[in-house]
């Protein structure tokens, strides 16, 4: 099975970053009622975060589809769920705690944040990752001849 080159991984988080704060942080800040440049700096570390994040979930995502005798360029409805599901939670582990320093948050209302955050983008991830692979199809690997061909 043909996986995505490391180039194109890197292409992906850093594409589904950069739209993800032209579109969220000014969202963001109108819902917190807070100043666009405290929220804007407030997604760039967030980002950050999911940058490293979402390098390495996907690599092991993919893995684990490979493990699993899956292809890996066949991403029916519900698996685009389950990864967009799966890799926000993760996240929400991560940037819960960085939300709670970076607003003078309580845990629950940092929470509360990070959901509405995670709400934008189990959708944005799912659309994200549905035209990053229509416009950049996964490889799929030659079909190797057998002795009956």
């Amino acid at each position: 099975m043909a996986m995505r080159t490391h180039a194109d991984r890197l292409r992906h988080s850093l594409l589904y970053e950069l739209f993800g704060l032209l579109l969220c942080t000014p969202l963001a800040s109108w819902a917190l009622g807070r100043d666009l440049l405290r929220v804007g700096m407030l997604s760039v570390s967030i980002s950050g975060v999911a940058l490293g994040c979402n390098y390495l979930f996907n690599l092991v995502f993919d893995h684990i589809l490979k493990r699993l005798g899956r292809p890996v360029h066949i991403r029916p409805p519900w698996l685009r769920a389950l990864h967009a599901v799966s890799f926000e939670l993760y996240l929400t582990v991560l940037t819960v705690p960085l939300i709670m320093w970076w607003l003078g948050l309580s845990f629950w209302a940092a929470l509360l944040t990070d959901f509405g955050y995670t709400v934008f983008f189990l959708a944005y991830t799912y659309l994200y990752n549905w035209a990053y692979d229509t416009i950049f199809p996964m490889p799929v690997a030659p079909k190797t001849e057998t002795a009956g061909d």
